[in-house]
């Protein structure tokens, strides 16, 4: 939650009333996106809508020459209140740049067991 102490964080909350936030939910999922409050099925709940930015073409995918700007689709989730563990304030420029990290699990890496020798199996033949 925002400390009333803290003054690096400013509210920005736009005219359609969403709030750039990071969410947990239970303490194991966290959602980082614009949320606002609202009514669904006669309760108040939650509604975060997480970014999602696709690659941004290279210079060759344009036709003119120039990147086309990279596309962003927003994937909405509900909660009910009590199931939010934490709800922190943060801007648009930190949502977005945890929108583009890349989630890939990390290469294994490289090692070199030297020359392999086959031995002598002719033994075994028999």
């Amino acid at each position: 939650m925002l400390n009333e102490h803290d003054t690096t964080a400013q509210i920005e909350e736009t005219e359609d009333g969403f709030a750039w936030a990071i969410v947990e939910i239970f303490g194991h999922r966290r959602h980082v996106g614009r949320a606002r409050e609202e009514e669904r099925f006669g309760s108040k709940m939650l509604r975060i809508d997480v970014p999602s930015i696709t690659p941004e073409p290279t210079l060759f995918d344009a036709a003119d020459g120039t990147p086309a700007r990279p596309k962003i689709e927003w994937v909405t989730h509900y909660y009910g209140g009590a199931s939010i563990f934490s709800f922190t304030l943060t801007d648009e420029a930190t949502v977005m740049r945890h929108a583009e990290r890349k989630y890939a699990s990390p290469a294994l890496p490289f090692r070199d067991h030297g020359d392999v020798d086959d031995g002598d199996f002719s033994e075994l033949e028999d």
